[in-house]
């Protein structure tokens, strides 16, 4: 029987490993990074960021927004803290988010989740000594394809002056079919609403859509037709395929100094 390309355990075998170094990595830096732990962004207790924060004086610094993936069934906010290490160093803000989680709520509660949290950054991150006009995002699997959902519509102009998708999930319709049929169930309302391969884009956004070079083969054809769409509506976008890297080690690699991952969220950084 052809494993499931969507089930990355059957094609990563590192990959607890992965989950465990990135879990220990995201302890490490919350003891080492200032931070504010779970601010709420709503009233839901699964509405909560958390704040890493440069050293020094903090007036106007740029913000970034991370989503993480998990097949919006899986991982928290805490398990990622270690992508801030980047985000720091390059003197901004990282503000991590979480969300609740399939199946206990349906796609439309997360999306909605994920811009009330982009509209808190807007309203409240300057009292944090960040700047809502210099806020780029990021996600990785799940998360990227929730990060889209931030500059999508009618909604122009977004806030967001760029984003960097990395491995992400772009057309719902094959999960339908996978190993997630009998986890969270897509329906039919769902791929209709939320895939955003089809949707249109805030023109103003920069846009990276980046894949790991050894992801399997829907991760690549998917990155490819998003990219499509969106050039098509006349955003600018770069594409890159991370060499050597899977769906799991290109989002460890996000918070490693010098490697493909990490210098392509320092380059959205600086935009």
């Amino acid at each position: 029987m052809a494993k499931d390309p969507f089930r990355i355990r059957d094609h990563v075998p590192e990959f607890d490993d992965i989950v465990a170094e990135i879990v220990r990595r995201s302890a490490e830096t919350r003891a080492k990074v200032p931070m504010a732990a779970d601010v709420p962004y709503g009233p839901d207790g699964t509405e909560t960021v958390d704040l890493f924060f440069p050293q020094g004086e903090r007036d106007r610094l740029p913000v970034h927004m991370f989503i993480h993936g998990g097949y919006w069934r899986m991982f928290s906010k805490r398990d990622y803290s270690y992508l801030a290490d980047t985000v720091t160093n390059a003197g901004a803000i990282a503000v991590i988010v979480d969300y609740a989680l399939m199946p206990s709520v349906r796609m439309a509660t997360i999306v909605d989740q994920i811009r009330r949290a982009r509209q808190w950054i807007h309203d409240h991150i300057a009292s944090y000594g960040g700047d809502p006009g210099q806020l780029t995002v990021s996600g990785h699997s799940a998360g990227a394809h929730l990060a889209t959902m931030l500059f999508d519509g009618n909604t122009r102009p977004s806030g967001i002056k760029g984003a960097l998708l990395l491995g992400g999930i772009y057309d719902l319709r094959p999960l339908q079919e996978s190993f997630l049929a009998a986890e969270i169930a897509i329906t039919d309302q769902e791929v209709e609403r939320f895939s955003p391969v089809d949707h249109s884009f805030d023109p103003g956004v920069a846009v990276a859509v980046s894949v790991g070079a050894e992801e399997t083969p829907p991760f690549h054809s998917q990155a490819a037709a998003f990219a499509e769409n969106l050039e098509r509506q006349g955003l600018v976008v770069s594409r890159t395929s991370l060499a050597g890297a899977n769906h799991m080690s290109s989002v460890r690699d996000l918070g490693i100094a010098g490697t493909g991952a990490a210098s392509s969220l320092a380059r959205l950084l600086d935009i």
